[in-house]
């Protein structure tokens, strides 16, 4: 299962990019299998504000609901609505083109806070 080391990771299975003051973040690897055949993906709207932990975006499969839990606190700078009518993004590109959105960091001290690539890796170990 890829785990890109240049990324940050939750124990919700969500992943983020860190570009100056915004982060790219999206679903793992992990979670998109655990979905499997998704269906649909509601995005958040352009200005929303995001809390750490909370739900900001929600991804449906044939199996279940899931929430898409906020990596970190912000506003939602932009989001990624070619992957609505592309779902395979998240399935088969979820670390490039599977991208939800992009987030404006609130509070930069939330950031230590979260995974890196090998601690991620690990947490994996306890799950499969």
């Amino acid at each position: 299962m890829a785990v890109p080391a240049d990324l940050k990771y939750t124990k919700s299975h969500e992943w983020m990019k860190i570009e100056s003051k915004v982060v790219i973040t999206a679903i793992t690897e992990f979670a998109a299998k655990a979905l499997s055949d998704l269906v649909y993906v509601d995005l958040p709207e352009i200005a929303d504000l995001t809390e750490k932990g909370h739900p900001y975006a929600e991804g449906e499969s044939v199996k279940a609901v899931a929430d898409v839990l906020a990596p970190i606190s912000g506003e939602v700078d932009e989001i990624n609505e070619a992957v609505v009518d592309n779902l395979e993004f998240l399935a088969n590109d979820c670390y490039g083109k599977g991208w939800l959105a992009k987030i404006q960091i609130s509070y930069p001290d939330e950031l230590p806070s979260l995974l890196s690539a090998q601690e991620y890796e690990k947490f994996l170990e306890t799950q499969e």
